[in-house]
């Protein structure tokens, strides 16, 4: 990966830390069982790479032994460092600053590495070479994503999709050319995976997880969405009042209550 591509990845990530991590969904506890199913044991170490602000670390901690996530973004691994204080700093949970193709992990040194939301950000090639060097043989690697935007009421998902899709063509149009992101696609995740030869199984597994939501939660899930914080960023504020006026019509379906909305999600797993 080119040097000013990852430095604009990490970039991305900057200046919304709080709010990604109020407003998005806890890796559900279906992670947890289906990569222990096929473990076949308790895992020992566990890494989360991309790890953000510890929403996919937090999980393991009664169901692993050692828990790093990994994380280059300072401002995401601040708030997952607040967190780990306020849950009175667990000893067997740390996180450390680090990048997918650079672990400081010995070789065949651990159990599971997940990546939750965070693997199409990385170069792939350099980063499964890396994954595969620290498993151990019969470890698990794991890309897990949500869909966007989460299933409640399919005229709100619309203009969600619409509003995200703007935002992200706004950024395209005012990102200079060596300060845009990249990501890769993720529903080539599994491709790759089986590509690199490195792992003896893969599969896609679906899941899906109901939480509880309120009109404000929802709206700022899609105000979480990179694109549109880039957007926002870079100077367009027309899309400042097209969010405010989602945001009305999403508070005028919930009514002032709180509903059921469903997240799905895609895993994408290699066994070595």
């Amino acid at each position: 990966m080119n040097e000013h591509i990852r430095t604009s990845n990490i970039e991305r990530f900057t200046g919304f830390s709080d709010l990604y991590n109020q407003n998005r969904p806890s890796a559900p506890q279906e992670v947890v069982k289906i990569l222990t199913t096929y473990l076949q044991k308790r895992p020992q170490r566990i890494m989360d790479v991309g790890c953000g602000t510890g929403l996919s670390s937090f999980i393991w901690l009664d169901h692993a032994d050692h828990i790093t996530g990994v994380e280059p973004s300072d401002d995401m691994r601040a708030v997952a460092l607040k967190r780990w204080q306020e849950q009175n700093e667990p000893s067997q949970l740390k996180f450390v600053e680090g990048l997918s193709h650079q672990l400081d992990a010995p070789s065949e040194s651990v159990d599971i590495i997940t990546c939750s939301q965070s693997f199409h950000w990385m170069e792939p090639e350099s980063t499964l070479k890396e994954f595969a060097r620290v498993l151990r043989p019969g470890g698990i690697f794991a890309a897990y994503d949500c869909d966007w935007p989460p299933a409640f009421n399919w005229e709100i998902e619309e203009r969600y999709k619409q509003l995200i899709a703007l935002a992200d063509s706004r950024a395209r149009q005012l990102a200079e050319q060596d300060k845009q992101a990249h990501k890769w696609n993720k529903s080539e995740h599994l491709q790759h995976i089986r590509e690199s030869g490195l792992f003896r199984f893969s599969k896609e597994i679906v899941f899906h997880n109901w939480e509880t939501c309120d009109a404000t939660r929802y709206a700022n899930i899609a105000l979480s969405q990179g694109g549109l914080q880039t957007a926002l960023k870079l100077g367009a504020n027309e899309l400042s009042s097209l969010f405010e006026d989602f945001r009305k019509e999403v508070e005028n379906t919930f009514a002032g209550e709180t509903r059921e909305i469903l997240f799905s999600y895609r895993m994408r797993m290699g066994i070595k």
